[in-house]
């Protein structure tokens, strides 16, 4: 019944081009040493029914819950091996039913550093490996206690992820597996519910892994690939009957989702991206459909660019 998995996610959807190449912190290309790319996104995500437990329903009080998000990005290429990448969103939630309001505030700062050491042709393809990092937090103090309408589940979170890229031709596969680790968060009261009363304000948070797997087409102006995610929540209990849900939860989600660039449109270093998803199976999860689209642009801060803006500005 939450509105989204946390902000690690969110970066995901955005794609960076430098060149022929796309870049973000869960797929198997790099950004150019120097060059910079940011730009805005937007995802509308939404559910009626949800699972309580392992048991799809609807809740007439919540009626169809839905989410806005509002993200600006940006990596740059510390090297052609390193890239350093974030994302800040803008989140706003809604329930069409009842008496529930939803919020709206800035979400969670999430910082990545993506290092590529393994890249070898290999049969009749290329083989890359990647280690990537991530970290990110709340950046502001928003409730995490009004479930499925909060910003977020508050916790600080550390990820390692482990990934595998290989490219025929204009045909490639991609497969990474995380593991995240997830500080206690504390809730605005002294006691709590769970299998058991718990006479405190922080809740123990349970790790989690996510497993990704995405293939298709890219060349130098066009990526189409289909995309399975799939998180589980590695511990947590079920949603009680009728009640709401808690921070603590198993939340799992299996997501089925496709994602589209076109790169240099119009100009180059300009490209514009779209895709979408939906949950296929969960648990003490939104059944939910999203779609985003997004637009950014390439900087190149090299030294030969400098030298060749400096040139066309003396003439």
């Amino acid at each position: 019944m939450k509105l989204s998995i946390p902000a690690l996610t969110l970066a995901a959807l955005l794609l960076c081009s430098s060149g022929a190449r796309a870049q973000t912190d869960i797929d198997g290309l790099m950004m150019a040493k120097n060059n910079f790319c940011t730009g805005p996104m937007y995802q509308y995500s939404a559910w009626k029914n949800y699972w309580e437990g392992s048991l799809n329903r609807e809740n007439l009080n919540l009626g169809t819950v839905s989410t806005q998000t509002i993200a600006i990005m940006g990596n740059y290429g510390i090297t052609r091996r390193l890239n350093a990448l974030f994302t800040v969103p803008y989140v706003k939630t809604n329930a069409s039913a009842g008496q529930w309001k939803g919020q709206a505030g800035i979400q969670d700062l999430s910082l990545w550093l993506k290092y590529m050491p393994f890249e070898k042709k290999v049969g009749p393809g290329e083989l890359s490996l990647y280690t990537i990092g991530g970290f990110s937090t709340p950046l502001t103090n928003y409730s995490i206690d009004q479930l499925p309408l909060s910003l977020g589940l508050g916790s600080t979170n550390t990820t390692l992820r482990l990934m595998a890229d290989y490219q025929w031709g204009y045909w490639f596969g991609t497969a990474s597996g995380s593991y995240v680790v997830r500080s206690n968060v504390k809730l605005d009261r002294t006691a709590y519910y769970t299998t058991e009363v718990n006479y405190t304000n922080e809740v123990k948070m349970p790790n989690a892994a996510q497993f990704n797997l995405r293939a298709g087409f890219r060349n130098g102006t066009w990526i189409a690939e289909a995309v399975l995610d799939h998180w589980n929540t590695l511990g947590g209990h079920d949603i009680t009957r009728n009640n709401m849900p808690f921070v603590s939860n198993n939340m799992d989600a299996t997501r089925l989702g496709a994602n589209f660039k076109r790169e240099n449109a119009f100009t180059d270093g300009l490209s514009f991206i779209w895709g979408g998803s939906y949950t296929v199976a969960g648990r003490n999860m939104g059944q939910s459909t999203a779609a985003y689209a997004a637009v950014v642009y390439i900087l190149d801060f090299s030294p030969k660019q400098k030298q060749k803006k400096q040139d066309e500005a003396q003439r």
